[in-house]
């Protein structure tokens, strides 16, 4: 008699699921202070003010340039992973899960619902293990409403990811991408003039 093998595949077991290697940089105390003031204050739609919500980001060790605009409804995971340029302007409901450090040089523009994730999990492991890894977008970038930026990613120099767009990878300079996953479409190019 003939017997078949079957081919014994390994599950995903969350229960076997730790992450004690990960330092969040911050204790219990001043993660749950945050968690309070993120709620009250940065998220808050009742606070109209940026000035607000970038001294509050200071005080929790966040470095935060001049000129910062950030709107209601942001949300910052973990202010001391976080370095923020001159004039970047954060857009309603963008959220920046900042698990790893997250730089964003001058002049950026991160658009409404917009999302910088540097947290993943690993899909070849039982169980499902947490993978981190910083964001950094260079001068002049602009991630467009709706996009979201994954763990490792560098936007170099004027890059852009179009609204709703997905990137794992870095992105050129002064490069427009767009789709899931995105891919170049053209070039950024830039004019000094009147208005159109």
């Amino acid at each position: 008699m003939e017997t078949k093998k079957i081919d014994q595949q390994v599950q995903t077991d969350l229960a076997s699921f730790n992450n004690d290697w990960y330092d969040p940089g911050a204790g219990t105390f001043k993660r749950i202070c945050w968690f309070l003031v993120n709620a009250l204050v940065i998220i808050n739609p009742l606070n109209p003010s940026s000035g607000i919500r970038a001294s509050f980001l200071r005080m929790f060790g966040a470095k935060i340039g001049k000129g910062v605009v950030i709107k209601p409804g942001v949300n910052i995971k973990y202010p001391w992973f976080l370095t923020v340029g001159d004039h970047v302007w954060i857009g309603e409901n963008a959220w920046i899960d900042n698990l790893a450090p997250v730089i964003i040089e001058d002049d950026v523009c991160i658009s409404q619902g917009a999302m910088l994730l540097t947290g993943n999990h690993d899909y070849k492991k039982p169980g499902f293990d947490l993978m981190v890894g910083g964001i950094h977008l260079e001068k002049g970038v602009w991630i467009g409403a709706k996009s979201l930026v994954g763990p490792g990613v560098r936007c170099h120099s004027h890059s852009i990811l179009s609204i709703s767009s997905t990137t794992s990878h870095d992105l050129a300079a002064y490069t427009i991408y767009r789709g899931n996953p995105a891919q170049p479409i053209k070039k950024r190019i830039m004019t000094v003039g009147e208005h159109a």
